[in-house]
């Protein structure tokens, strides 16, 4: 079984919640609810749950202000938001789950499994340790580590370690400095979108590229890019203009 609690500053979404849970993810058992952050870090301290379904945007204190006050925390989370623009760009970057309102419930038994799975291995969250480096601001913007999960394993990868990206139809390969490659099951536009601010620019449908890698703008071949690992990545004409400016050419 697996015992969690519901953090959520809405009685009316707690207790849809604990219906569905109930109805469809029977190995969940709700050991406890709470209104608001300062409550549910109390809950937390007390139950000591497996898995925390937690609201982000809460009266006060956020969800998010909520993880950064629990020293090491051995849960695993569900974010469960309304709101799909606060926070979830950090979120998607350490590939923690969330949810969001109205809640679905085939995304919900599937976020439910993955936990399941990770608790029955015992495997440390790295995830969520990955998020809260991001969300304390510990970290210097090149440290951090964007998770990539394969089918055997979610690999931490620092941003500036990616040359390039590169698409086949809804899979993404990320070509690494030490030559190696790894292939995760997402289209490449919600890279485009985490990566935008780390220097990294959408060059051509398929391609995503590293500005720190980029040798040379090749225009004798109908502009192409050449990377120090060798690659020549084609720029559409569409993004040309886009792409030379960005350069600063």
């Amino acid at each position: 079984m697996i015992n969690a609690v519901i953090i959520d500053d809405e009685k009316l979404n707690i207790s849809n919640l604990s219906g569905l849970l109930a109805k469809h993810c029977p190995q969940v058992t709700i050991t406890g609810t709470a209104l608001n952050a300062d409550t549910g870090i109390a809950l937390i301290n007390s139950v000591k749950p497996d898995l925390v379904f937690l609201d982000i945007m809460m009266p006060g204190k956020s969800g998010f202000d909520l993880l950064r006050s629990i020293n090491a925390p051995e849960f695993e989370v569900i974010f469960v938001t309304a709101f799909d623009q606060y926070g979830i760009q950090a979120i998607k970057f350490s590939a923690v789950d969330y949810l969001l309102k109205p809640l679905i419930i085939e995304d919900l038994i599937a976020a439910v499994n993955k936990v399941e799975k990770k608790l029955s291995n015992k495997a440390g969250n790295l995830q969520l340790q990955n998020l809260l480096s991001m969300l304390h601001g510990n970290q210097h913007k090149s440290e951090h580590r964007l998770a990539l999960t394969t089918a055997g394993e979610t690999r931490f990868v620092n941003t500036e370690d990616i040359i390039r990206c590169e698409s086949s139809n809804s899979y993404t390969t990320f070509f690494l400095n030490n030559s190696q490659k790894i292939m995760v099951s997402k289209p490449i536009f919600e890279y485009e979108e985490l990566l935008a601010d780390y220097g990294f620019k959408r060059c051509h449908q398929s391609h995503l590229v590293n500005k720190k890698y980029i040798k040379s703008l090749i225009k004798t071949e109908g502009c192409v890019l050449l990377m120090q690992d060798g690659s020549k990545i084609p720029v559409s004409r569409l993004k040309k203009d886009l792409i030379t400016a960005w350069l600063g050419l």
